[in-house]
């Protein structure tokens, strides 16, 4: 799963390069051997949010995780993923039952 996120639709607009180097991230999961069309790409770019309520992307990373679908989550800046403790756990708490 490749993650990538603005909060906000002028972050959208007036930094293209830093979402290019968020979808950027499937090229890296290919280099590290995964294949191309089992990479998926999930974003919430636009979507703001304290908690992962109204953000769509990162609860479907999360009941992906939960499901065992999930070999590996890559993204710029993984603390984009949550901004609470309380999420931030849910989703390692998650990744750590599988493992």
């Amino acid at each position: 799963m490749v993650y990538a996120r603005h909060p906000t639709p002028q972050q959208v607009a007036d930094h293209k390069e830093s979402t290019a180097r968020q979808y950027a991230r499937v090229d890296r999961a290919v280099a590290l051997g995964w294949v191309r069309d089992r990479v998926t790409t999930i974003d919430d770019l636009g979507k703001s949010g304290p908690s992962i309520e109204g953000r769509l992307g990162v609860q479907r990373l999360l009941a992906e995780v939960a499901l065992d679908c999930v070999g590996m989550i890559l993204g710029v800046e993984m603390s984009r993923l949550a901004r609470s403790c309380k999420g931030w756990h849910r989703l390692l708490e998650r990744c750590a039952r599988l493992s």
